[in-house]
């Protein structure tokens, strides 16, 4: 639901009066926002296909990794919609792909955060406190709790959907965006829920584990091979998560609070409205980016991706050598073929 503020762009309208309207965005946004969702599905959608296809025993690690991929590829079937909306600045899709859309961004962004949140527990568990016995560590636990998860995102989503419904606002249908003035207390107060609960706590929280797993594998022995490589990937896991959080998730909810602050307590102010508009544009691309470095976490995060990525790439390259060798002897037989066929011929 980190997106569902949308700053939809606006112009100063004086005409006795101070207004914000609606305007279509520039569409190089629409165009690099699809680019970077499509992007994010391939690399998801392979993920998904690995974790499915190719590891067939699960550990709790990997429970946690396949749900993160799953919601960062779930947001892509909408993602025309929305490009089309920021190109257009009018809602043209009816009321309920309205409460679908809704729904599935916060399904989406909610889901991300929460996983991602997980998963550093996980590791710190599993890492710093590896000769403990903890829950996280138990397969059955874990999967109980990613279903539990599912469900309270699920209705988190349909609340957020009933909430938020569509508006016109100077003849233009808009949908979960801030120029819905008649919401405008309702988006405030979302905001601050959505700030606290899905952005402090849950980047305070990695902010710990990932520090105490960073002091951790500090000490491990370089001086072997196994040692180098371990703290090597750990250290650019931990590096990656952070960046996830401090350039994606971040710089989203701090915007987005600017903006319904001003809108609150300063709608008359639209030139500043434009600037923060192109700014949170900006922000809503970084925050779509998380869908193409999530998979770099499960290649550093699980031993056994690495693995059956690794016989995937063998499997592919084997099957492309033995095409290229039946094509081969394809044209030398055919070549061979026509050479005697000529030489009949000429006898």
């Amino acid at each position: 639901m980190n997106t569902s503020l949308s700053l939809s762009p606006v112009i100063l309208s004086r005409s006795n009066t101070s207004t914000c309207s609606p305007e279509p965005q520039h569409m190089s946004l629409a165009v690099i926002l699809c680019l970077v969702y499509v992007l994010g599905l391939l690399l998801n959608g392979f993920s998904l296909w690995v974790f499915t296809c190719r590891i067939h025993k699960w550990n709790s690690g990997v429970l946690l990794l396949f749900n993160l991929a799953l919601s960062d590829a779930i947001i892509t079937p909408l993602t025309p919609l929305m490009a089309a909306y920021f190109a257009m600045g009018n809602w043209i899709f009816g009321k309920f792909a309205c409460q679908l859309k809704i729904a599935v961004l916060s399904v989406h962004f909610n889901g991300s955060i929460l996983f991602l949140t997980l998963i550093s527990i996980h590791r710190y568990v599993t890492v710093v406190h590896f000769n403990r016995s903890s829950l996280m560590k138990r397969k059955s636990f874990v999967k109980k709790l990613c279903a539990g998860i599912w469900c309270f995102l699920i209705m988190n989503s349909i609340i957020y959907g009933w909430l938020l419904p569509v508006t016109t606002e100077d003849n233009h249908r808009q949908c979960l965006t801030i120029h819905q003035t008649k919401l405008t207390n309702a988006y405030f107060t979302i905001n601050f829920v959505l700030f606290v609960f899905w952005c402090i706590l849950p980047l305070s929280v990695s902010v710990f584990c990932y520090g105490r797993l960073a002091s951790s594998v500090s000490r491990i022995n370089i001086h072997s091979i196994k040692g180098q490589t371990v703290k090597a990937k750990s250290m650019r896991m931990i590096g990656i998560c952070l960046v996830i959080f401090g350039l994606c998730f971040l710089p989203l909810n701090v915007v987005r609070t600017i903006g319904v602050v001003v809108k609150k307590y300063y709608p008359e102010k639209c030139r500043l409205m434009l600037r923060l508009q192109t700014a949170y544009y900006v922000c809503y691309i970084l925050a779509g980016i998380n869908c193409c470095l999530d998979p770099l976490i499960y290649f550093f995060g699980s031993h056994n991706f690495i693995k059956a990525f690794r016989r995937s790439l063998r499997t592919i390259t084997m099957r492309r050598n033995v095409e290229k060798k039946s094509d081969s002897e394809s044209l030398t037989q055919s070549v061979n073929g026509n050479v005697i066929y000529t030489v009949s011929q000429s006898i």
